[in-house]
């Protein structure tokens, strides 16, 4: 069986057998094929051979490789969770006698702090977005939403029009495990949203029907590397430094600051372990405090 096939049936089990996530599966089939590539120039080998003549050793030296050109602690963990469900597939294909993976212990994780904004910082980087164009006017609905609500980037892509509940402020998101939850949204992302939805996708979309909320120029779903390039080139512009994820940090972050409970949190966030959530609390409350003295979202002005 040539290798590609291999990888393209392992991400087909992923999907119809063990009914992962999409984005979970091609995230394994991305480590998968990673994997895979190393083994064969190491083994200089294009058959199966190259896997199932592997030992453990070669996996050490494989994750070791990895850790030297720069994959951090916590991708590394996600790399080995991946490669132990790809080893599962190898030995059910007597590819295998034994899940080579399993032998070796995950990397332990010494988990930093999240870097979280001050209010100020989220103002002035979502105050350099120009709005006097309609990609304008979306590119400042999706970041407010995203700092509103605190969504992940797969969940600001994928959020449909017909969970988007204006008079509410509520949108239903479709998060990790296709598990949905309610967020409210704040006055400032309203106010956004409702300009992008009413004039600014119109006017790209003509008498196109599309589900998604946010579209490129082309009139098509607005991708998750679609929004990372955007936010790289407000980033610049802003001269604030900060990802995507930075927004859903800040988010929580400020909420927890302005005395919101964590179990609260962790439902807003669609965190399923509470421990998860737990890593906002440890940041310095007398630091959030210098800029931080109104309870969130007052980001922008007061809800009246």
């Amino acid at each position: 069986m040539p290798l590609e096939k291999l990888l393209s049936r392992f991400y087909s089990q992923l999907i119809t057998v063990e009914r992962k996530a999409t984005l979970t599966a091609e995230t394994y089939k991305t480590s998968a094929e990673t994997f895979v590539s190393w083994v064969r120039q190491q083994s200089k080998q294009e058959t199966l051979d190259c896997l199932s003549n592997m030992k453990v050793q070669d996996m050490m030296y494989y994750l070791s490789w990895r850790k030297v050109h720069g994959m951090d602690e916590l991708t590394l963990a996600k790399d080995v969770s991946a490669l132990r469900a790809f080893g599962d597939f190898l030995v059910e294909k007597n590819i295998w006698a034994e899940n080579l993976v399993q032998l070796i212990e995950r990397p332990k994780l010494h988990r930093k702090l999240p870097r979280v904004l001050s209010p100020e910082q989220v103002d002035s980087l979502l105050g350099t977005i120009k709005t006097d164009t309609p990609l304008g006017l979306r590119d400042r609905a999706l970041f407010e939403l995203i700092y509103s609500c605190g969504l992940r980037i797969s969940e600001a892509s994928g959020l449909l029009m017909q969970n988007v509940h204006f008079n509410e402020r509520l949108v239903m998101v479709l998060g990790k495990g296709s598990k949905e939850r309610l967020v409210p949204f704040g006055v400032q992302a309203a106010k956004w949203l409702s300009l992008w939805v009413n004039e600014g996708r119109p006017k790209i979309l003509g008498k196109k029907q599309v589900p998604e909320v946010f579209v490129n120029y082309k009139g098509a779903p607005l991708s998750r590397k679609g929004i990372w390039k955007k936010f790289q080139q407000l980033e610049a512009e802003s001269g604030v430094t900060a990802k995507v994820h930075t927004l859903r940090h800040s988010f929580a972050t400020h909420l927890l600051a302005g005395g919101a409970d964590l179990r609260s949190v962790q439902e807003l966030l669609g965190h399923s372990d509470l421990s998860t959530t737990q890593i906002y609390t440890h940041i310095d409350n007398e630091v959030l405090q210098l800029y931080y003295d109104e309870y969130f979202p007052s980001h922008g002005g007061k809800d009246e």
